[in-house]
């Protein structure tokens, strides 16, 4: 393996950080997501869209997992041998998919205390049958912050 686990982690939450902030460039709320392999190869990444797509569930970990399911040949349904970055706890819905896609681990940057689905909120890979591992607060003081920045900046 070309990363230790720790440092391949950290480089793709910063890869997810690039997307938060192209996300907020074009007035999106600012989340990036990566899925990549243990051996660091990027399926696929991607920014929250749901005002361009008109689609309130075009979550940066949706649109990113989709991206990564298309890559995939021979064609699956599944992401296991998956990790996702993402900047911030993935929310119910997020989660869920998450764990429906069997993906091996969720490494998140900021706590969502109001949306969360994971680590707050509905917690809901607590019931799930797929429960990826998931680790938090990766990057978490720059994942937070570019949240902050992007709300003050709006009010």
């Amino acid at each position: 393996m070309p990363w230790a686990m720790s440092d391949l982690h950290t480089r793709m939450m910063q890869l997810a950080l690039s997307e938060a902030r192209n996300a907020a460039t074009v007035g999106e709320v600012p989340i990036g997501a990566v899925v990549y392999t243990a051996d660091g190869t990027v399926l696929a990444k991607a920014h929250n869209q749901p005002q361009a797509m008109a689609d309130a569930t075009a979550h940066a970990e949706l649109l990113a997992a989709r991206g990564a399911l298309a890559m995939r040949m021979p064609a699956t349904p599944y992401l296991d041998d998956c990790y996702i970055a993402v900047t911030l706890e993935p929310c119910a819905m997020c989660a869920q998919a998450l764990s429906w896609l069997r993906v091996k681990a969720i490494y998140f940057g900021a706590y969502d205390v109001k949306s969360g689905g994971v680590e707050n909120g509905a917690q809901v890979l607590k019931h799930a049958h797929h429960k990826p591992e998931v680790i938090g607060g990766l990057c978490e003081v720059e994942c937070a912050e570019l949240m902050k920045d992007f709300f003050a900046k709006r009010r």
